[in-house]
């Protein structure tokens, strides 16, 4: 026969192994979610698109390695609202990592989880939803230009 205090130390030791297991995953949850605490890798990548060129430098995040992974892309960029373009990939980059973020800028380059593609921001935004991938090197005045056109991503 199982006394009270025997099943309480099962459940107390049940209860420790099951919070060490997790202890790995909830250090890591917050992987990714501040843009401040992000480093640039050594992986920048070139979109050239109606005789333009852009370049970005990506951040050391799940989502943005496995977009390095799938380069090099032929996509189509187009225009969505006032204040980014946007590229449909080929499939949905992991989602590991990441979370919300603040300090959002033009010139951002981030992936959109609901839709799967990736949004390059010329003007200010605020969206919930968004993977930040990296930025622009430089300047990002190709991204005013307005219409659609096939665009090329690759590794520099």
């Amino acid at each position: 026969m199982v006394t009270t205090s025997q099943r309480m130390s099962r459940r107390t030791l049940l209860s420790g192994a099951l919070a060490a297991g997790a202890m790995p995953l909830l250090t890591n949850a917050g992987e990714g979610r501040d843009p401040a605490s992000l480093k640039p890798i050594d992986v920048k990548i070139r979109m050239a698109f109606n005789d333009l060129t852009l370049t970005a430098t990506l951040y050391d995040n799940p989502s943005a390695r496995d977009l390095g992974s799938m380069l090099a892309l032929d996509l189509r960029i187009e225009d969505y609202g006032r204040n980014e373009r946007i590229a449909y990939l080929p499939r949905k980059l992991t989602e590991k990592g990441s979370g919300p973020f603040s300090n959002e800028q033009p010139g951002d380059l981030c992936y959109f989880k609901p839709w799967g593609n990736l949004a390059l921001f010329y003007a200010d935004y605020r969206w919930d939803g968004l993977i930040w991938l990296g930025r622009f090197d430089n300047d990002f005045d190709p991204l005013l230009v307005r219409g659609e056109y096939p665009v090329h991503i690759e590794r520099v």
